[in-house]
């Protein structure tokens, strides 16, 4: 049963990945600074097949030991999922900084560091996927969301780059990019403001299963030679 590890399991987007990756037949590793009780059922659900590992992606020094611990523990890794993130608003000319520099940490270098160290069990392997998480805000811009769109785009860049590097040892690296899904988080919007939205995407919003499920398809050997992409699941909306 090969391994993948899926950061920020905790709800959302990263524990429907986390069901969806277990239902594929994997075995999960999920991280996040804290186990909810939704990732807890589904490891009572699937003892031996879902695990947990706390990581804070944020406190960059500790990632090589946590990377360390988890293939000791798990064996070799074939798929890294970087969904953690923070999506802090604020407009940048009052922003604190200490908020600019925990979102690049949780967003960017956390990240490209736990890739670091991962991608290591991969190359010794000799093939691997990696699947980082962007938003469609990456290219499309949204008001108060300045650095976290900067983080975004910095990483569909990395994900560009580590591909060349990653493609000559079978190890394909490649984005998806979600547009705002229909979540509880959204159903606190203001009325007019949800359905502006909603407006805009032509198929409707998506939900988290539908990122997780194009996440799914860029793990199997049937994307073999797709490396690079962004892959934008949004219900249409940026089109």
């Amino acid at each position: 049963m090969s391994t993948v590890i899926v950061t920020g399991v905790s709800r959302g987007l990263g524990l429907a990945i986390a069901n969806r990756i277990a239902a594929d037949g994997y075995k999960v590793v999920g991280m996040s600074r804290n186990k909810s009780e939704a990732y807890q059922d589904l490891m009572l659900r699937l003892p031996g097949q879902v695990e947990f590992q706390p990581i804070d992606l944020s406190d960059i020094d500790s990632i090589a030991d946590v990377a360390r611990e988890t293939t000791k523990k798990s064996g070799p890794v074939y798929g890294l999922v970087n969904n953690a993130g923070v999506g802090l608003d604020g407009v940048l000319a009052t922003m604190q900084q200490t908020d600019i520099d925990r979102i690049f940490r949780t967003n960017l270098l956390g990240p490209i560091t736990l890739t670091k160290f991962i991608m290591r069990s991969m190359l010794s392997k000799g093939e691997g996927r990696i699947v980082n998480v962007s938003s469609i805000v990456a290219s499309t811009g949204f008001h108060g969301l300045s650095v976290y769109a900067a983080t975004k785009a910095g990483l569909e860049g990395f994900t560009r780059s580590l591909s060349r590097e990653a493609g000559k040892r079978n190890i394909t690296v490649n984005c998806v990019a979600p547009g705002y899904m229909e979540t509880e988080m959204m159903a606190g919007l203001p009325s007019e403001k949800l359905e502006s939205l909603r407006r805009r995407a032509p198929l409707g919003l998506p939900q988290p299963e539908h990122v997780a499920a194009a996440i799914s398809y860029l793990l199997k050997p049937e994307a073999c030679t797709i490396t690079g992409t962004v892959l934008t699941v949004d219900g249409g909306s940026s089109a």
